[in-house]
């Protein structure tokens, strides 16, 4: 065989990621906010795309008349073929040197207080509304800050207090390991220590501390309640939490009665010091998909129109430039219309797609919206993608970060993919959640004398249907936070049920 170069021709199929298709992509696993948070940007980077604050018109789907006369208004520069395509004069169509201001409320129309600046009890529009003063929150940061400041401290130890501040979690816990905190700020290990102590010494109590032992310790210490009996008490709280009240009694010394206040001065700590302070505005869930019933008696589905802005596309600004710019400003701007359009395709096809996988999930889990949880049937991401014929990855894409509201509440729609457990009887499978479901209800409504053990509820089950292990029952109840019988048993006699 002849070593040497040579040329050679050779066929081969690759799949090739373009920018639009990666675009298409990232829109359909994106949430609502996230899909308006790139709409923004989107509008702030193509001159052609606004936002509608609402009252305007929508824009005509790509390709339409409209569209392709433009098009060639901008390719041929010609502002009096854009004058006949809008059937209007070119005072319309190009916008004047001077802005013109606009509002509904009227303080900028004719004797409004915009026009002669006074009149009595004139609005100021640019004055701080009453709804946005309410609205601003004080947040632990800011709570602290001013603490430490005038905190006994040495200064170096007040500025790393208030480096520590950063490192609190939402509860107001120092989650950090202080060794790691005095390498990464190059401090001294005394002085990381008497600026955790500024820190834990700040209003509430129980801030900066590194475990819930701490927190609670910090508080107690507070009320002058820290004593000996009580820090035994607290070096117990797994006995605490089992209700192991003999093991409690032997450890601190105290007889039924004690034991019974101290624990009681223990609930009424703050677990979590921190959470009375906000951290900023909490995204409330907007639902993508509506679930109502139809007058026919089935269920209808259909998007939230207000989950997204609506996205226009400027075709005025667009004549407007083509009719002053040279070569390089039409090519631009064709550029742009490009992107326009190839974002208003990804669009619409993200909704039909979110549309078309929340009509099968409703169909397939019509028993869930007729009778609750315990009727979810199971379901796969692989079964929905053969039944409208896409890839499992789409169905994926399509139910992360997406929300159904219905009569039963707001549900994420990867709620409804669960997993399949036999029957006992050989019949349908049986949901893994209608099992939780079903496994909780139990529970609820056993003897406080007599709770149920794990075998107990194997056997229950069984009787309804369901064929389970006992292992299973175990993992769904302790996934449910819920204690063993033993513990259950303890902690209703004491009345220490959490």
């Amino acid at each position: 065989m002849k070593i040497g170069p040579r040329l050679e021709i050779r066929q081969r199929q690759q799949l090739v990621m373009t920018p639009q298709l990666q675009q298409a992509i990232r829109l359909l696993q994106m949430s609502g906010l996230d899909v308006a948070a790139y709409l923004s940007e989107e509008a702030e980077k193509n001159p052609l795309l606004r936002i509608d604050e609402g009252g305007g018109e929508a824009a005509a789907p790509p390709g339409g008349d409209a569209a392709e006369g433009v098009d060639r208004a901008i390719a041929r520069e010609d502002p009096g073929a854009a004058e006949q395509i809008f059937e209007t004069g070119r005072d319309n169509l190009y916008e004047g040197a001077e802005p013109r201001l606009t509002d509904d409320s009227g303080l900028w129309g004719p004797g409004g207080a915009g026009r002669d600046g006074g009149g009595a009890g004139a609005a100021d529009p640019f004055e701080e509304s009453f709804a946005e003063r309410t609205a601003a929150t004080t947040t632990l940061r800011d709570h602290l800050l001013p603490q430490i400041a005038l905190s006994a401290a040495r200064p170096a130890a007040r500025a790393l207090a208030a480096l520590l501040v950063d490192e609190l979690d939402d509860a107001g816990y120092l989650r950090a390991d202080l060794d790691d905190l005095a390498a990464r700020l190059g401090a001294r290990g005394d002085l990381v220590a008497e600026a955790l102590a500024a820190l834990q010494a700040c209003d509430p109590a129980g801030i900066g501390a590194r475990d819930l032992r701490e927190c609670l310790a910090l508080q107690l210490q507070e009320r002058n309640r820290l004593d000996p009996a009580m820090a035994a008490l607290l070096a117990r709280l797994d006995d605490l939490a089992a209700a192991r009240m003999d093991r409690l009694r032997a450890a601190c010394g105290v007889d039924d009665e004690d034991l019974a206040e101290m624990i009681a001065e223990i609930r009424r700590l703050d677990p979590r010091p921190g959470s009375a302070f906000s951290g900023g505005l909490a995204a409330t869930v907007t639902p993508d998909v509506f679930v109502r019933r139809a007058p026919d008696g089935g269920w209808s589905v259909e998007l939230n129109a207000d989950a997204l802005p609506r996205l226009l596309l400027d075709r005025r600004y667009a004549v407007s430039l083509a009719a002053e710019g040279g070569a390089e400003t039409r090519a631009y701007l064709a550029e742009c219309r490009q992107n326009a359009d190839w974002l208003l395709r990804a669009l619409d096809q993200r909704a039909r797609t979110i549309l078309k996988v929340a009509t099968e999930i409703v169909r397939l889990q019509s028993g869930f919206f007729e009778n609750g949880v315990s009727a979810l049937s199971p379901m796969t991401l692989r079964a929905v993608a053969e039944r409208i014929e896409m890839h499992e990855s789409t169905v994926s894409r399509v139910t992360a970060n997406k929300y159904l509201s219905c009569a039963r509440g707001a549900f994420e729609l990867k709620f409804f993919f669960t997993q399949a457990l036999a029957a006992a009887d050989g019949g349908d499978a049986v949901s893994a959640a209608a099992v939780r479901h079903r496994i909780r209800s139990l529970i609820e409504a056993e003897d406080a004398a007599k709770p149920l053990s794990d075998d107990r509820i194997v056997t229950l089950l069984k009787q309804t249907g369901v064929d389970v292990a006992r292992r299973t029952v175990a993992k769904y109840r302790e996934g449910m936070s819920i204690p063993s019988s033993a513990q259950r048993k303890r902690m209703k006699a004491n009345a220490l049920v959490r």
